[in-house]
């Protein structure tokens, strides 16, 4: 035990840190989340499964570890059904980090909306009037909210009652209030599923709840019939004593999002949630012993191609020439599994090219290769290149023509230009007939074109002069047939 602890402890890397670390973060920030969540309960459920899976697969009891590889294989689709709420917030949340959209509102100020609502609600609560306020957290609630009518003013007791006065065309729905302004009255919100396990609640109370389930914006429900104050946070509900406990509830929910002192993020971070934090780096760690200790080292062999890169100008490679080698990986199996053999190359750099046959050594540092593989063999070691001055020589460029022209045109003359080109030749075709043609000129378009600009069609071994192919103009000139018909 001791000595695989010590070849643990020898063969770890840096990037086993950042791997673990990464892992540690993501599971710590899942406990978090689901820490004060109802379907908390189906995710520790979950979680005892997979522990168990990795048991079996660490004491090798093969039939428990195919069972359980048979029910993971389903299990994701059932978490995204039973989590889809909950994946909504999370990935909500994702979206707006970094846009800063806390309200910078003086604390002065978030104190006086905080006695402006408590004192509201006690005035509604004397006068029987039944109200629904929502003050909102970090979470977006568009999506959840229907039937808003916007307003957007600066948050007062009169106001605020006049949007519950009976009378009022939106006093049945919710007031959102962002900061210190009402944002909008009149809204409808989404009914909670699980209002019964609370008793017999009215509708506001369970929209409140529904509301609550789904973000993180507390919810104040006025009864007009018990004459109570209720507040709903954190998929709870509860009534409050009276208007002096609200304001402290209040108080205690702005200064989360606006705390009076601003410590360094990473410091208040660290501090939040320590439980959490300690058990996602152990588990992190554990899922590394278990999958991402490279504890076996395989060896692999791959058919790579070879890149002939930066051929002096002029200089050819003459055929055959070797395409393909044969590579020898060593590493971890897990490496393997990350590696995308396309990705494979041998680059052999030409610059110190020598005219003639020579022998070059393809070295392993010529592999592009991932730095957690090393290469073991190429085979062949050596390759045979033959190379060869190019050699200039002037061709004349031939017109290829296709199709007859429309009736009533007659060719004249073709004429293209340039007539020549300036080629360069392997010296095996010193002496051979080498042909360049234009593509086919539709003689069929002569009533609609007389300049063509054709591609031209040549062997592949050889190269224009300049390293460009020329740009070529054909031009057609016709005239009018004779007429031959006998005179009257």
């Amino acid at each position: 035990m001791i000595e695989n602890a010590l070849t643990l402890l020898g063969n770890f890397r840096i990037q086993d840190l950042l791997d673990i670390a990464i892992i540690a973060i993501m599971l710590s920030a899942l406990l978090i989340w689901f820490k004060d969540r109802a379907s908390r309960f189906v995710f520790l459920g979950v979680t005892v499964v997979g522990a168990i899976y990795l048991l079996a697969r660490f004491f090798q009891l093969y039939l428990t570890t195919l069972v359980l590889q048979s029910f993971f294989a389903i299990v994701l689709f059932v978490l995204v059904v039973i989590f889809q709420e909950d994946l909504r917030r999370f990935f909500e949340r994702v979206a707006i980090i970094g846009q800063f959209r806390r309200k910078s509102f003086a604390v002065k100020a978030f104190h006086e909306s905080a006695e402006i609502i408590a004192q509201t609600a006690a005035d509604l609560v004397r006068k029987k009037v039944g109200a629904l306020i929502v003050i909102q957290g970090d979470d977006p609630l568009d999506r959840h909210l229907t039937g808003c009518n916007k307003l957007e003013g600066l948050l007062s007791q009169p106001l605020l009652e006049s949007i519950f006065d009976p009378h009022s065309p939106g006093h049945d729905g919710a007031a959102l209030i962002d900061g210190n302004r009402l944002m909008r009255f009149g809204c409808h919100l989404p009914l909670s599923a699980n209002a019964a396990q609370h008793g017999n609640l009215g509708l506001r109370h369970t929209a409140a709840l529904g509301l609550s389930e789904r973000s993180d914006a507390l919810c104040i429900v006025v009864s007009e019939e018990r004459g109570t104050i209720s507040l709903a946070k954190g998929e709870r509900i509860a009534a409050i004593a009276n208007a002096s406990a609200l304001r402290i509830e209040l108080e205690s929910f702005f200064a989360k999002r606006m705390p009076l002192k601003n410590p360094q993020p990473l410091l208040r971070w660290l501090k939040e949630n320590p439980r959490e934090k300690v058990l996602a780096i152990v588990l992190a760690c554990i899922l590394w012993v278990i999958f991402g200790y490279q504890r076996e080292t395989v060896r692999r062999d791959f058919v790579v191609p070879i890149q002939y890169l930066n051929a002096p100008v002029e200089w050819v490679l003459e055929d055959p020439k070797v395409m393909e080698a044969k590579v020898m990986l060593m590493g971890p199996a897990q490496a393997f599994q990350l590696l995308h053999p396309d990705s494979l190359k041998i680059a052999l750099d030409l610059k110190q090219l020598r005219p003639g046959a020579q022998e070059i050594t393809l070295k392993r540092e010529m592999v592009k290769a991932p730095s957690n593989l090393s290469v073991v063999g190429i085979s062949p070691e050596r390759i045979k290149v033959v190379t060869s001055r190019l050699l200039p020589q002037t061709v004349p460029i031939e017109v290829l023509t296709e199709n007859a022209p429309p009736k009533g045109i007659a060719i004249q003359s073709i004429t293209i230009l340039p007539k020549e080109a300036q080629i360069l030749i392997p010296r095996r075709l010193r002496g051979k007939r080498i042909r360049i043609l234009t593509e086919p000129i539709d003689l069929s378009l002569l009533d609609v074109q007389k300049v063509f600009t054709p591609n031209l069609r040549y062997p592949a071994d050889i190269q224009f002069a300049g390293g460009k192919t020329p740009l070529i103009r054909v031009v057609v000139k016709t005239k009018a047939p004779a007429d031959t018909s006998p005179q009257p």
